[in-house]
């Protein structure tokens, strides 16, 4: 099967580091150098990469900003290219470039394939790509809710169904409880607004508005007030076009228009061009008459009765006492009578609702807890098979009488839902508190990890744990930073040991300072400062050979040339080869 792996990483201006490539392999990659020579620095690269918290005190001093570039090989198809591809990302040759910058001021970008991309999704991507560990990963362990998850992780469909529905139904008794809750403790401040929205349609529906009318009534009073004006008018536009019955000698221009048309009419029978003209001029008149009709029908009917100027002025100022109030015009007062309507419907019906909130959230409950009863049950199965496989890792480990278990139990609360007989307090999550205890020998009770486990016992916990989520629900690359912290002598290397068959199903890259643990990897790399205090792209190089020794008898002895730590360091190798 084909997955993703991690190729190369670039980093510039981070921290010690100045210019340095990290080459990486499929298989088990361990990162080896002196204190403070930035090994944890890969660490601290691989997750700004995955969309971690930029930090401007990352930036090397007097560089303007820090960038790391990665290259990872992935599987066509897989949820991490499609993800990709569906942000605009462009892959090459089957390879995904990433980068991420970091200014000095704080700033950061992200780009993946060739395109800018939001720095949150590289943390989805990372997700499907790496899971990476550090000693803050052992103590974010410590916490009830992470191992929770943990089980919820391991447990699968089993769990992720039954959690699945009892989430939705958990939201949906928020949103019952929020409301029933809203109607009950604002029942005054509801009946408040219930009596102005009932005054207010009370008040629209007396006048009885008609859309539009207000613009009909602006348009009547302004022609009622201006009456006599537009019949005179009329009058005079009418004589002249017309001419005056009172006037017979005047002279107007229906009667010029009608003489211009007869002295074309005796000739325009020799030319084309001057007949159009009369046809034109006797359109003319045509429209002269009718116009002057219009003229004269417009005064007969034009009305100046005052009373109806009087009439209209009233109507108008009861329909702006209601614009005044609510809207701009009748069009929006009729608006807000229609959505009030359906508000005070609702306002009226509380009684009733609160009847039907009420059986809602009592049925609810009923559910929630049937469905949390069916999560605990599953969580129950699922955290024995997990203990047991995490108590035969432990084994592996140097911990042969280790015993890993879980606690799972509920907390009393009068307000929680009913489970076996009992009202327990209940959350997003179900009703479980779920707790990892470790009885780290034969006759020591279990304990909380974290009151029961020393540094070194945390350790290799948390990489069981990893080890029995890789044969569960794997990602392709893991990268743990001093995983053996607080561990030496055979635990190490049995911790070595099982990285490397961690190695053989996924790429595991690890940030150690233990030889025992080195000697497994399939590549070593040293990361190494020159004498201005800064790693350059020739500080993080592959150790092969002598050079493994070497560097191997260092972390064994503290000197390179020792023989008995080179003796000591080329037995680790022999032996982790012998267990390959």
């Amino acid at each position: 099967m084909v997955v993703s792996v991690l190729e190369e990483m670039r980093i510039r201006s981070l921290g010690v580091i100045d210019d340095a490539v990290v080459e990486l392999s499929p298989g088990f990659t361990a990162v080896t150098g002196e204190t403070g020579a930035g090994k944890t620095m890969v660490v601290t690269s691989l997750g700004l990469l995955l969309g971690g918290r930029a930090d401007a005190a990352l930036v090397r001093i007097g560089a303007r900003n820090a960038v790391v570039e990665g290259r990872i090989a992935v599987p066509e198809g897989s949820p991490a290219v499609v993800r990709a591809e569906e942000a605009g990302a462009e892959l090459d040759e089957g390879t995904l470039l990433v980068s991420r910058t970091v200014s000095a001021e704080g700033r950061s970008r992200a780009h993946l394939g060739g395109r800018s991309v939001p720095v949150g999704l590289l943390a989805e991507l990372a997700d499907d790509l790496v899971a990476v560990h550090g000693q803050s990963d052992q103590q974010g362990l410590l916490k009830l809710s992470r191992q929770r998850q943990a089980l919820d992780r391991y447990a699968g469909y089993a769990v992720a169904v039954p959690l699945g529905t009892y989430a939705e139904a958990y939201k949906r008794l928020r949103a019952v409880t929020a409301e029933l809750e809203e109607i009950t403790t604002r029942a005054r401040e509801r009946a408040q607004e219930a009596d102005m929205l009932r005054f207010g349609l009370e008040e629209i529906a007396a006048v009885e508005p008609r859309a539009g009318e207000d613009t009909e009534l602006a348009e009547e009073a302004e022609r009622l007030g201006h009456a006599e004006a537009l019949a005179s008018a009329a009058a005079v536009a009418h004589a002249a076009l017309a001419g005056n019955p009172e006037d017979p000698e005047g002279v107007d221009a229906g009667t010029l228009v009608a003489g211009a048309q007869r002295a074309l009419e005796a000739v325009r029978a020799h030319d084309p061009t001057l007949a159009a003209l009369t046809d034109r001029i006797g359109e003319i008149g045509i429209l002269l008459r009718d116009v002057a009709g219009e003229l004269a029908g417009y005064a007969d009917d034009l009305d100046a009765d005052p009373l109806r100027l009087a009439a209209v002025e009233e109507r108008r100022a009861a329909l702006n006492a209601l614009t005044r109030k609510y809207g701009e015009n009748v069009a929006e007062v009729l608006a807000w009578a229609e959505r009030s309507a359906a508000r005070l419907t609702a306002l009226e019906g509380d009684d009733e609702r609160i009847g039907e909130l009420t059986a809602e959230r009592d049925a609810l409950r009923a559910e929630l807890g049937s469905l949390a009863q069916e999560l605990s049950e599953a969580r129950a199965e699922a955290a024995e098979r997990f203990a047991a496989a995490v108590t035969e890792e432990l084994a592996s480990l140097a911990m042969p009488h280790a015993r890993v278990s879980f606690d799972i139990r509920q907390t009393e609360d009068p307000d929680g839902v009913e489970v076996n007989g009992r009202t327990v307090a209940y959350g997003p999550s179900g009703v479980d508190e779920v707790e990892l205890l470790l009885a780290p020998h034969p006759g020591a009770p279990p304990r909380p990890i974290a009151k029961g486990a020393s540094g070194g016992e945390l350790s290799r916990v948390m990489l069981a744990v990893e080890v029995v989520f890789a044969g569960t629900d794997p990602v392709p690359t893991y990268l743990f930073d001093e995983v053996d912290a607080g561990v030496g002598g055979k635990a190490a290397v049995e911790i070595g040991r099982r990285l490397a068959r961690l190695a053989k199903k996924a790429q595991v890259v690890v940030v150690t300072h233990l030889p025992q643990v080195a000697a497994f990897a399939d590549r070593q790399l040293l990361v190494e400062k020159t004498s201005d205090g800064s790693v350059t792209r020739s500080g993080v190089k592959v150790l092969e050979g002598e050079d493994r020794v070497r560097e191997l008898s260092r972390m064994l002895a503290g000197q390179e040339d020792s023989e008995t730590a080179r003796a000591h360091a080329e037995e680790l190798l022999e032996a982790a080869r012998a267990d390959a």
